[in-house]
């Protein structure tokens, strides 16, 4: 109770610092979970599907009605399409509320365009049913074929959403308010990171109220009574913290050319140069025509041209303790693309000169 009404008093007092706690950790325990269905959607105008495996669910359907088809009955499944629904469950979240849906199509339906999901049981991963999903769909996509083949598709017409689609049936039980302790997972593991959180509620609660565990999490001392828990809490995530400097990295992704690097990265002394050098081989033929009374054949005889272009570059040379501008500012100068400066940091990293990880994805 003393340290509850401590943080209370004291919590006005904080400096502001870079980010709020709630902005930078998650309280462990405190998760969304995954649901996810298989149903059909009826009504569609003719996009629907043909399949025995549609057909099958649609005949299930009905026996749970009570109606069963005659032996050797294949319905026109034309307005119908079997799709799987997903959702996810906030943590807290209580029966009678409702969630949003997104309905996909699991087989050949053209569009859901217009279509209406029929009762659908979301599962957890625990197998049990945990919301039902109901409802008309809103499609954003939308696609068009003629009689010659022609097609024209916008979006993703097989795929639709269902806002408050879904009512809670069950609650997830959570250990929020189980035990002496709560606990704060860093989005991005730092022990400089850990340590600094752990010192900002000890610096205003007092020394071994925090502990940081490791690189990810920091225990905290909390109250049993929940609604006191609820109140510690609220002001626990809105204190200020100063994360540390990440690490210095350079990110090159090698598929689309994107080239990050960072404000800690730095080069030892270095020089570079870089030149281009064009090859261009064309091939032509030319025809050997025979004199009149010569009696031989037309011949044609391949030709090929080699042309070699070799532009000129400035060489470089870097000081000790180079900085992200200067770094950037002598890229832009070689004129270097963004493959030619993969290249480049990767014979850095290489000789040793880059201060700093390279990682290629």
């Amino acid at each position: 109770m003393r340290l509850f009404a401590a943080l209370m008093t004291l919590v006005l007092a904080l400096p502001v610092q870079a980010m709020r706690l709630k902005d930078i950790t998650d309280v462990q325990g405190v998760r969304d979970n995954q649901l996810v269905g298989y149903g059909l959607v009826v009504g569609l105008p003719g996009t629907g599907e043909k399949g025995q495996f549609t057909e099958q669910s649609f005949a299930t359907m009905l026996s749970n009605f009570g109606i069963t088809l005659p032996p050797g009955t294949r319905p026109k499944m034309k307005n119908v399409a079997a799709v799987a629904v997903h959702a996810t469950l906030p943590p807290f979240i209580k029966p009678g509320q409702q969630i949003d849906v997104t309905v996909s199509s699991v087989g050949s339906a053209k569009s859901l365009r217009g279509g209406t999901l029929i009762q659908t049981f979301l599962k957890g991963a625990d197998g049990k049913v945990y919301a039902l999903a109901q409802g008309s769909l809103v499609v954003s996509g939308f696609s068009a074929e003629g009689a010659d083949g022609s097609k024209v598709i916008q979006n993703t017409p097989t795929v639709g959403r269902i806002p408050n689609g879904a009512i809670v049936e069950r609650s997830v039980p959570s250990p929020f308010a189980n035990g002496d302790f709560l606990t704060f997972n860093l989005h991005r593991p730092d022990f400089s990171t850990a340590k600094r959180v752990a010192d900002t509620i000890n610096g205003l609660l007092g020394p071994g109220v925090a502990r940081a565990q490791d690189a990810t999490s920091i225990q905290v001392s909390a109250p049993r009574d929940r609604s006191q828990r609820v109140a510690y809490l609220a002001t626990l995530e809105n204190l200020n913290v100063d994360p540390a400097q990440e690490s210095a990295k350079v990110i090159v992704n090698s598929r689309t050319g994107t080239i990050v690097v960072g404000s800690e990265v730095r080069l030892l002394p270095a020089a570079i140069t870089h030149g281009g050098l064009t090859v261009t081989i064309s091939e032509s033929f030319s025809t050997s025509q025979p004199g009149a009374f010569a009696g031989g054949n037309t011949v044609n005889n391949p030709v090929s041209s080699i042309g070699v272009n070799e532009s000129a570059r400035r060489m470089f040379k870097f000081d000790p303790g180079v900085t992200l501008d200067e770094l950037v500012r002598a890229v832009n100068q070689v004129g270097a693309a963004p493959s030619d400066l993969m290249a480049i940091l990767e014979a850095l990293s290489q000789a040793g000169a880059l201060r700093g990880e390279l990682i290629i994805i």
